[in-house]
């Protein structure tokens, strides 16, 4: 089974000049105290149990005690450059660091205490892959969501998305009526076409949160991912569907309970006029970042062929048979998606 797991598990693509670049105009790139791999210099790690006492995927990182005390100045220095550019904010203390093995980036997460007022935030530290990188600027591009992060050589810093995990979410809602349905359906089908028109993939339950907002006569929902390393990664066109996970076969039930399929449609077109709106406000961001991805290999050949191929079938385009990296191909699918000529 092991060996299974590492000849399907998705490489690291490195960052590359031209990226790094993009990253450094957009204020994306930083001269970081600390690297991911300081971090893997612990000495114990302790398992680390949920509230019900059931075992979860983090692990409480424990250093020498001579590490320590750099390893915590270091880390607020890196808070400080994600939140506030670099201006030193006073009574911040470092209170843990967990790893957690699952997964492709094998993150930290750092929990940061105002000793002041006892307020509390979070932030990752991960291993910087070229596939993260993209997706999380076409994020800031394409969503109604920011996510700030920062980047130095093989690092990635990102700010915590604060939200409830899906699979969770669904887990304790099994039973329960949730209010304003018809708007919790809705959010789905718009998260949903946000990931395909991005081609932002493997978005089952526990890689995006559900955020919810207590409006003035009513709750609001906000589907968002937390994890981007699979953007334009993968083969298959139904791998960029979240409707087509059976982790999200609730959701899929839910929304078709719901909403016709006419409503449905409306609601996708809705979000796509918005994401045509949001990529006319950032024209010249989105072509940066799209020139270096056409020119970046973020996939394997694979892959490559049967995507191009499958939306090729999707969008009657010839022209998806000319492509030769993913990059091409999510500008060729974007442009129809969209209503845009991108370049």
């Amino acid at each position: 089974m092991a060996n299974d797991e590492q000849q399907y598990k998705k490489p690291a693509f490195k960052i590359k000049a031209p990226l790094k670049e993009h990253l450094k105009h957009y204020s994306r790139y930083a001269e970081l105290p600390l690297s991911y791999d300081d971090l893997t210099i612990y000495q114990d790690l302790i398992p680390v149990t949920g509230d019900n006492g059931a075992s979860t995927l983090w692990y409480l990182v424990l250093y020498n005690s001579y590490e320590m005390d750099r390893i915590q100045d270091q880390l607020i220095k890196i808070y400080e450059l994600l939140v506030a550019d670099g201006d030193k904010i006073p009574f911040l203390k470092i209170e843990r660091i967990e790893f957690c093995s699952f997964g492709n980036s094998k993150p930290f997460r750092i929990k940061v205490r105002n000793e002041i007022n006892d307020n509390h935030d979070y932030f990752y530290v991960k291993k910087a892959d070229a596939s993260r990188v993209y997706g999380l600027e076409l994020e800031e591009i394409f969503s109604p969501d920011k996510v700030s992060f920062l980047v130095n050589n093989s690092t990635i810093v990102i700010e915590h998305i604060v939200g409830i995990p899906c699979d969770e979410y669904i887990e304790t809602h099994k039973d329960v009526k949730i209010e304003n349905r018809l708007r919790f359906a809705k959010e789905f089908v718009k998260f949903n076409e946000r990931c395909f028109v991005r081609l932002l993939g493997d978005i089952r339950a526990y890689n995006f949160i559900i955020e919810i907002t207590q409006d003035f006569d009513n709750v609001q929902y906000r589907m968002r991912s937390i994890d981007f390393d699979q953007q334009s990664y993968e083969g298959r066109r139904s791998l960029y569907l979240p409707q087509y996970f059976k982790d999200n076969i609730e959701l899929v039930n839910h929304a078709q309970e719901m909403l016709s399929s006419e409503m449905a449609n409306q609601y996708a077109r809705e979000e796509r006029a918005a994401m045509k709106k949001r990529f006319l406000a950032a024209k010249q961001r989105t072509k940066s970042l799209l020139r270096r991805m056409r020119k970046d290999i973020i996939s394997t050949p694979l892959h490559t062929n049967r995507l191009k191929k499958e939306l090729g079938e999707f969008h009657n385009h010839p022209d998806f048979e000319k492509c030769k990296n993913m990059g091409e191909v999510l500008t060729l699918h974007l442009e129809p998606k969209l209503g845009v000529k991108i370049f």
